[in-house]
């Protein structure tokens, strides 16, 4: 019986399983997970009752095998959920769907509103031209804003850089109040030192002119990912779908180990034998697919050509640290039209634009599904994202100074009143979440051209190709690189996920 071998149960290498075992009961097929917990970044941390989604997971996907293995293993909803009971809402219901008042296993319809917050303000991510736009932003703004749009439509930049990319796309004025600062505290870096290829892959059809556009010529089913609707999202977080899908793998034969650390790789004459595990352990197997860091994969192998070990020990990261806080309410307020439980603002996440604070973006997790909170009815439950470097001043922060800064910056902004009483709190470190474009990456492709030499070694996820993919696009490359494995496809297949012309979440 042949082995396979897969580094990670995150939705790229659990995927990769399904898809495997899906095709044939004749491998032995071993999944091995560094930590003790299932789903990588999209797993869901669970805290005094109440649940915290790791940076938000859309469940969204044009890709009908995706959306396929979502719908078989965690159905939409049939009848209303809490919130839609309490608001008497309607929304979208599979007529033989679970009723997730009674039953766990379970999708949501949820709708789509993300926004961005400046000048204590909020604005539609992306932006939109209307009214309150002009508003918020006041007639000098505008004007320049508008001054600034008509010379880079004019005036192209070569796009050398992110920071050309978003000015081509928006004028300089428009990316210095809504990119510049937002991206530099993701990344770290200023967007002018940042490859482009980021902003292909993560805004790629959003524009000014496509803002303008949407105003006249509606856009029916061809949005952008910013601009979909509404999404699936199941009814405890992103987290349960996933170890749904790994108790299924268990009981169909596959094997799941927990703190399970891949430390060496073996190969001989351009073909992976084995894998060391930190205990000592050694596993042989047919083929390895790895969704583990392309640094730390690399560094794993013995032999390394010079070049090749240099270019992938400086690929950069950017870490991630959420703070999740239960408060009573929050000070903004619903000037929307959306009917929300308490009336809170109905945003699922908020971009945060202040630059008088390191806070990155804010998830209210009342608004991705009612049974994240522990009393949807009385309790406001947010999460506070920033980016850092492992090892840094904020990685290195004790948790509850940490936190204090946290509740200071919502102070800070008036999104907490001064005397609002936190419930609860919990900080929550997340190591590598985000494979950076800088640094050593113009020089990857050497490195990838490296690793497909094995010709039984596939690399797959976000961290397995060091790209910023989505949910979907890992699980869509665990699919591509089973394929690839049963010689239907090559692996260009994998590695062409996520690098097309539209964006992902277009349908």
């Amino acid at each position: 019986m042949k082995t396979i071998i897969i580094i990670g149960a995150g939705p790229a290498g659990l995927t990769a399983a399904y898809e495997l075992r899906r095709r044939s009961n004749e491998w032995r097929i071993i999944v091995l997970e560094e930590t003790s917990e299932i789903g990588g970044i999209s797993r869901t941390v669970v805290h005094e009752g109440c649940r915290i989604d790791i940076g938000g997971h859309r469940f969204f996907s044009k890709s009908q095998q995706v959306n396929g293995i979502w719908n078989q293993l965690m159905p939409m909803q049939g009848k209303p959920a809490k919130d839609d009971i309490i608001l008497n809402r309607a929304c979208r219901l599979n007529p033989n769907g679970p009723d997730p008042e009674k039953e766990d296993t379970v999708m949501l319809c949820r709708n789509r509103v993300s926004r961005i917050y400046y000048l204590r303000h909020f604005f539609d991510y992306p932006i939109s031209i209307k009214p309150a736009t002009f508003m918020a932003m006041g007639l000098v703004r505008t004007v320049k804003a508008g001054c600034s749009y008509l010379f880079s439509a004019v005036f192209k930049r070569q796009e050398k850089s992110l920071e050309d990319f978003y000015i081509n796309r928006f004028g300089k004025v428009l990316y210095s109040m809504f990119f510049e600062d937002y991206t530099e505290k993701l990344w770290g870096v200023h967007p002018s030192g940042i490859s482009p290829e980021w902003g292909a892959q993560r805004v790629k059809g959003l524009s000014l002119w496509k803002a303008l556009l949407n105003v006249f010529i509606p856009q029916g089913e061809s949005k952008e990912t910013s601009l979909i609707e509404e999404f699936s999202y199941p009814k405890r977080g992103p987290g349960q779908f996933w170890e749904t899908l790994a108790a299924r793998l268990r009981d169909d034969g596959v094997e799941i180990r927990m703190n399970a650390c891949v430390v060496g790789v073996k190969s001989d004459h351009g073909t992976v034998t084995d894998v060391t595990l930190a205990d000592g352990s050694r596993l042989s197997c047919d083929a390895l697919f790895s969704s583990m860091p392309v640094k730390d994969l690399v560094a794993a192998f013995e032999g390394v050509p010079t070049d090749v070990a240099r270019i992938a020990a400086g690929l950069p990261y950017r870490d991630f640290i959420t703070v999740g806080l239960l408060v009573d309410k929050l000070a903004i307020k619903n000037t929307t039209k959306i009917k929300t439980v308490r009336n809170i603002v109905p945003d699922t996440w908020i971009y945060v634009q202040e630059r008088d604070v390191r806070l990155g973006r804010l998830q209210i997790f009342n608004n991705w599904s009612p049974y994240m909170v522990d009393d949807v009815t009385k309790h406001v439950w947010i999460g506070l994202e920033y980016f850092c470097t492992e090892g840094d001043r904020f990685w290195t922060m004790g948790d509850s100074e940490f936190i204090d800064m946290a509740v200071k910056e919502l102070r800070q902004i008036g999104v907490l009143d001064e005397n609002e009483p936190i419930h609860k709190s919990v900080r929550i470190k997340v190591k590598k979440a985000y494979p950076a474009y800088f640094g050593s990456y113009a020089e990857f492709g050497k490195v990838r051209d490296w690793l497909d030499g094995f010709r039984n070694l596939f690399c797959i996820g976000r961290n397995g190709q060091h790209r910023y993919n989505n949910m979907d696009h890992s699980m869509m490359c665990g699919i591509e690189a089973a394929r690839a494995l049963l010689g239907e496809t090559d692996k260009s297949s994998v590695w062409n996920v996520n690098t097309e012309k539209e964006y992902h979440e277009t349908k």
